[in-house]
């Protein structure tokens, strides 16, 4: 044993202290403890460098929400954002939405796109089973889209499986036949897949009934997505929902998720929102009104900005040719007048982008257009006096004053011109009355525009006469060559109806506009209006004259169903009533074109045709706002199709974490 190291006894210490020197011993102690520090330091560097951090399993999210779950059920998924939510958690679909918006396979282990696009082979994967155990296959995705396609179930998403015929090729593969090949398809895959076992022998009268049940909610609502429902907590007289308790699915077939418990709360109020954020009981909520980006007080929350293919916009209903908004001039004059980037800021706290096209170049990664309508108060009031409205009396709204006769000058008359319209302007300016409009004429009419060179020339910034009738010459030789029936005149008002929602935040987006165009004598009438309402009884019937309301665009970009002129009269959603033959023949070959780059062109290129014709004038594309726990980690969405979809990539977010050698 003498040859190996022992260490000092209690004797053998005492010897040693008992030689030492006071300072001797205090300087020992000090350079011994300094080197066990030193080992443990050194070790705990070792160890850090040696291994690196991994997510872990375990820990409870707790998302709250205003209001109800209604219908948690793939076939029924309208306005309620709640059921999205958990039927993005619960279900799953052929393909599905990755962090960047994009689509990726979910249950499809491939798919095949045949005759140019008009059959679409998919392949499920293997070993893929519900919650219940039970295995999901071929079988329950042909059931789920027969019921939809069956106008029995009344489900909202019939209208996208009108005429597509599915049919089962094996057990794994199955087979849709399209009448037209159609790149935005791919989307249609995103439909989550109900369970045949439980729904295959329910009537479609009892249908709608039977999700709003305890049972379904207890014991059938069963789904292949990362979560399962655990556990309900209702009110035992109301029957409100108080909360939700999500558990991790064992038998989900992609990566399990890393957090074991998602709770959704349920608050009726806001104010009940507010007061679990001061608490410190929230991990997640999404906000609905822009107000609360600013106002929400739960100091470890974390404001994470997403992009969403959506904007608000001003639809002008060109139906009405008698509407003064039918004159482009004047949807122009309101179009500069608006300052976007200031209701972007008031509104929306800056989170999000001016929108400038009906295809959101920033969020597709195309050109802008190469027209735009920037905020140019100066240039919008110049328009409106070009085209004739002035301020005549004290009401602070520009008008028209259009002579009631049986004849008024209409065309633009140069030097060369013939017709009635040359004799009456001879006849105006008391020259030789041919019909023809010679050298003679053109004098007469330079003579005119010098006299009148404050209503005429300066406007135009022009020194002399031209001897051109264009709009400015014209619209004074009507007053002045017709004064004799001024009594009998109409005057015409810059006024009008713009028609919104009595929400947030399209009301204040409304007062904000109503502000900027009676800077420039324009006057707007708000009217708002329930959601409900101004769905079935404005927007259906086309009862408006300007409508504020929003549109969501696809992953895929396809602008045909708002802009198409066949889709003018609802159901189809061409709000304005826009029609161009061009732009519809571009919105046809978009559908069908799977080449991005010729895709791209085309879309650009009909951005392009619609803004010159401006049926609407596109605000603003917010970025939606949700509040997430800074315990939270791994959150890498970015671009989302819709509100629901910032659950994209659950699987990877995470609470715990563990230590783990390199």
């Amino acid at each position: 044993m003498s040859k190996f190291f022992q260490f000092p006894s209690r004797n053998q210490w005492k010897q040693f202290f008992s030689v030492l020197t006071h300072l001797e011993k205090i300087l020992f102690l000090l350079f011994f403890f300094l080197a066990i520090g030193s080992s443990v330091y050194l070790s705990y560097k070792f160890y850090l460098n040696s291994t690196i951090v991994q997510p872990d399993f375990g820990g409870n999210f707790n998302e709250v929400v205003i209001g109800q779950p209604r219908f948690i059920n793939p076939l029924y998924l309208a306005n309620n954002d709640i059921d999205r939510d958990l039927v993005e958690l619960l279900f799953s679909g052929l393909m599905k939405y990755n962090e960047k918006g994009e689509l990726i396979n979910d249950l499809a282990e491939s798919y095949e796109i045949k005759e140019d696009g008009k059959i679409w082979e998919v392949e499920l994967k293997k070993n893929v089973f519900w919650s219940d155990s039970k295995p999901l296959t071929v079988d329950d995705v042909i059931f789920t889209i027969k019921l939809i396609q069956n106008p029995e179930y009344k489900s909202p998403l019939r209208i996208k499986w009108i005429g597509i015929e599915v049919e089962k090729i094996s057990d794994k593969k199955l087979q849709f036949k399209l009448k037209k090949g159609a790149v935005g398809f791919l989307e249609n895959l995103t439909l989550k897949i109900i369970p045949k076992h439980i729904f295959e022998n329910i009537p479609s009268g009892n249908f709608p009934w039977i999700l709003t049940s305890k049972e379904y909610l207890e014991k059938s609502l069963i789904g292949s997505g990362p979560y399962k429902i655990e556990k309900i907590s209702q009110d035992s007289k109301s029957g409100y929902i108080k909360y939700l308790i999500l558990k991790r699915n064992p038998k989900y077939f992609a990566q399990p998720p890393f957090i074991s418990q998602i709770t959704f709360l349920f608050f009726e109020k806001k104010e009940d929102l507010v007061k679990a954020s001061l608490k410190g009981k929230i991990d997640g909520f999404l906000v609905t009104d822009p107000k609360d980006i600013k106002n929400f007080s739960q100091k470890n929350l974390k404001p994470i900005e997403l992009s969403l293919p959506r904007y608000f916009a001003i639809f002008f209903n060109l139906s009405n040719s008698n509407s003064i908004l039918a004159k482009k001039e004047i949807r122009e004059a309101l179009a500069y007048a608006i300052n976007k980037k200031e209701i972007l800021e008031e509104i929306f706290s800056n989170k999000g982008e001016v929108a400038q096209s009906p295809i959101l170049p920033e969020f597709y990664n195309y050109s802008p257009p190469s027209k735009i309508y920037e905020f140019n108060k100066e240039k919008a009031k110049e328009i409106l006096e070009q085209a004739g409205f002035k301020y005549i009396d004290d009401s602070g709204i520009r008008k028209k004053v259009i002579p009631k006769s049986s004849f008024l000058f209409q065309k633009d008359l140069e030097l060369g011109a013939k017709g009635e319209e040359v004799k009456e302007l001879q006849k105006c300016l008391e020259t030789e009355i041919s019909g023809y409009f010679g050298q003679k004429t053109k004098e007469a009419v330079i003579r005119f525009q010098e006299k009148y060179k404050n209503e005429i020339l300066e406007p135009n910034k022009l020194k002399k006469g031209t001897g051109k009738v264009g709009a400015a010459t014209r619209q004074k030789l009507n007053q002045i060559c017709f004064a004799d029936s001024s009594a009998n005149a109409e005057t015409i008002s810059l006024e009008f109806s713009l028609i919104t929602s009595d929400n947030s935040p399209l009301k204040e987006i409304a007062e904000e506009l109503q502000k900027a165009w009676k800077d420039i004598g324009i006057s707007a009438l708000i009217i708002l209006k329930p959601i409900s309402i101004l769905e079935t009884e404005i927007i259906e019937s086309r009862k408006f004259e300007t409508l504020l309301f929003a549109e969501v665009l696809s992953a895929v970009c396809d602008p045909l169903s708002f802009w198409h002129s066949a889709l003018s009269e609802s159901p189809g959603l061409n709000l304005t009533g826009y029609k161009n033959k061009e732009a519809d023949k571009l919105l046809e070959e978009i559908r069908t074109i799977f080449d991005e780059k010729e895709r791209k062109e085309k879309l650009e290129k009909f951005q392009n045709i619609l803004i010159e014709d401006l049926p609407a004038i596109f605000l603003i594309n917010p970025d939606l706002i949700y509040f997430v726990s800074e315990k939270v980690k791994g959150l890498e969405a970015k671009k989302i199709i819709e509100p629901a979809k910032r659950f994209s990539g659950i699987e990877n977010w995470y609470i715990k974490t563990k230590r783990v050698w390199k």
